[in-house]
């Protein structure tokens, strides 16, 4: 039996140390390492062990009772909880690290949002119990109360006793087991069960505690992980598998790092795949890999349930499915920030762009854009650690020395009422016509294509081309050049020409009717806002309420635990991305904030953004609102104003 289980926390909450027990209890390494000495088992990239953090979501290999655990280490701190969001989408199981000293910390409550979103059953482990100041009582209380009221503090092992208050709880849940219970008829092996089926509907959440450094507690959590876990893998059926990331090895190889979900794979079999072009690609796999840390076995086939890597695989980014599983997970954590990349101008951008590109592929979030109009190579980013961090891994890899612009927020742009916009294409040789319906969609939905085109019209293979060319990447709105997002583009109808269409002359068709809709549309622009959680003590209670006025955030009444007050609003990214530092200072660290991004608001006021920014939509060489036609063998240029009328004439 296969089972792959994740391992979450705030950064300091001890997860490393806590991996390097689990490993070495179950004989996976022969000595247990440590963060601060610098020799952890997971941790084994130089950027990791010289901060002390973990940065890379590595996996390691280990096993137990009767099956093969793939343990992922994510990182815990905020900047890099996009890599750490990638690795859920493989996860069986997911065990969360508090810290019995500080409790529940800003981050574990956004790990502990993004596992409610991807219905992945979790159990606790409250950790250094022999810090002073350590409190478990008191962490199960903040458990029960932040996160969750069905969780349950195991104390030893279930293999060998079952609690009357465990029985109960569980009892409590199950109906077939209350019957048994009050029968007298509740079997150890019945009740261990009933646990594990109730973990994995995520109606029961086991808490253990102990600590990590002087191993403490280790034994008993391994013993009811064996106990309550249990996957089921298909290995007859057709192949499936979920990309959860990409790497380059020492010699440069791409490494496409996947769960097999379904089936079995063989080296040198054949896998169709649509890559982030919308393009369908058909690649034979070279070689499969299994990593354990930095080593790796080879092997010739794997089976559903295992983590592998895989070489020969060029196209295929995180979270794309591969077989029979086609969809893509959307991420939940996106930059709500940018920054200008430097760099010494005697270097070719196409070399930096490369690099770029390659870390692009590894980690999506990134966003890599060169802005050909500003000569300017722009990336997104989660906060200054990260670009640190970058910085470093850009000069160990590729030897070149960069620095990075102050993070800028990401706006973007939309519409606020509907209109239709005309794209025609016909310089000499060529020719393609395009008519959208340009409207405003949900917020949050990003761009929206339908098709409403009637196939007498334009063939379908041209339908959807357009679609592709609409959805296949951001598209610049007219106010900055920030992407535009929440918008319905309605394809009504199009015109080809039998002999002079081809493929590339719909994407210059479809951006000009785009964008000459646009020019007719009321445009907006959005900022980025944080959804918050601030939890203070309750003599800074006006303090907090006066600064989010200050920063034009709204806020529900504050939850009063004891002396803890809780604030639950919303805020622009911009006047509340350095908020915790601030926080931290006047309540001594002591404050806890958790910020997540929820989404893209009017923003207000836009005229000096708008101003600073400087963007010319009249100078952007990859848009334009005009239209191409052809008259006696000479192509001309018509303004967008004048282009629907000149469709109607020809």
């Amino acid at each position: 039996m296969n089972k792959t289980i994740g391992l979450l926390a705030h950064v300091d909450a001890g997860k490393t140390t806590f991996a390097e027990q689990l490993l070495y209890h179950t004989n996976s390494i022969r000595s247990r390492g440590r963060v601060d000495h610098k020799d952890a088992f997971l941790d084994s990239h130089n950027l990791e062990r010289a901060r002390g953090i973990t940065i890379f979501a590595d996996q390691a290999v280990m096993s137990y009772g009767n099956a093969d655990y793939y343990l992922i280490d994510t990182p815990g701190h905020v900047d890099f909880s996009a890599e750490m969001e990638r690795a859920l989408q493989v996860m069986d199981y997911a065990v969360i690290i508090i810290s019995a000293a500080e409790g529940i910390e800003g981050h574990t409550e956004t790990v502990w949002q993004l596992l409610q979103t991807y219905r992945i059953p979790v159990m606790f482990f409250i950790n250094k119990i022999d810090r002073e100041g350590a409190d478990v009582a008191a962490v199960m209380e903040e458990i029960r109360l932040q996160l969750t009221p069905d969780a349950l503090l195991i104390s030893g092992s279930l293999t060998e006793k079952i609690a009357p208050d465990v029985l109960e709880f569980a009892a409590e849940r199950d109906e077939d087991l209350l019957n048994a219970y009050l029968e007298g008829q509740a079997e150890t092996t019945m009740v261990t069960e009933t646990m594990g089926s109730l973990m994995k509907s995520r109606l029961v959440f086991p808490v253990i505690s102990g600590s990590a450094l002087q191993d403490q507690g280790i034994d008993e959590f391994l013993a009811n992980l064996e106990l309550l876990t249990e996957t089921a893998f298909d290995t007859s059926g057709s192949f499936a598998a979920r990309v959860f990331k990409i790497r380059h090895d020492q010699q440069g190889v791409r490494l496409t790092f996947m769960k097999v979900l379904q089936g079995k794979l063989n080296v040198r079999d054949e896998l169709t795949y649509v890559d982030s072009h919308g393009e369908q690609k058909c690649e034979k796999i070279t070689s499969i890999r299994v990593y354990n840390g930095e080593k790796h076995l080879s092997t010739d086939e794997a089976a559903a349930g295992q983590l592998i890597a895989v070489t020969g695989i060029s196209g295929a980014s995180a979270s794309d499915g591969l077989g029979t599983l086609q969809e893509q997970i959307p991420f939940e954590l996106v930059p709500a920030l940018q920054s200008k990349v430097m760099y010494d101008p005697s270097i070719p951008i196409r070399e930096v762009l490369r690099c770029f590109r390659i870390l692009d592929a590894e980690d999506p979030s990134l966003g890599v854009i060169w802005d050909e109009a500003l000569q300017e190579l722009h990336i997104h980013v989660m906060g200054k650690i990260q670009l640190e961090v970058l910085a470093q891994v850009v000069l160990d890899r590729f030897h070149l020395s960069v620095t990075f612009g102050k993070p800028e927020i990401l706006y973007k742009e939309t519409i606020a009422n509907e209109t239709i916009g005309y794209g025609h294409f016909e310089p000499l040789g060529h020719y393609a016509e395009v008519h959208l319906q340009i409207g405003p969609g949900p917020e949050g939905s990003g761009v929206t294509f339908v098709n409403r085109c009637h196939p007498d019209d334009l063939s379908i293979g041209l339908q959807n081309l357009i679609g592709q060319h609409v959805t296949e990447k951001d598209h610049r709105g007219l106010l900055t050049g920030s992407p535009l997002t929440d918008i319905i583009v309605t394809l009504l109808t199009g015109r080809s020409h039998n002999k002079h269409t081809t493929g590339g002359d719909f994407r210059e068709a479809t951006i000009r009717a785009l964008r000459q809709g646009l020019e007719k549309a009321d445009n907006k622009l959005l900022e980025p806002y944080y959804a918050f959680k601030l939890k203070v003590g309750s003599d800074h209670i006006g303090r907090v309420m006066s600064d989010i006025q200050q920063a034009q955030g709204s806020f529900e009444a504050p939850e009063i635990h004891g002396d803890t007050a809780i604030f639950s609003g919303e805020a622009p990214v911009v006047s509340f991305m350095d908020y915790a530092a601030e926080l931290a200072s006047f309540t001594k660290g002591k404050g806890a904030l958790t910020l997540r991004l929820s989404g893209y608001k009017p923003c207000r006021p836009f005229e000096n953004i708008i101003a600073s920014k400087n963007y010319d939509k009249n100078a952007d060489p990859e848009y334009t609102s005009s239209s191409i036609f052809c008259s006696k063998g000479k192509a001309f240029s018509v303004a967008w104003h004048e282009a629907e009328d000149y469709m109607i004439k020809s």
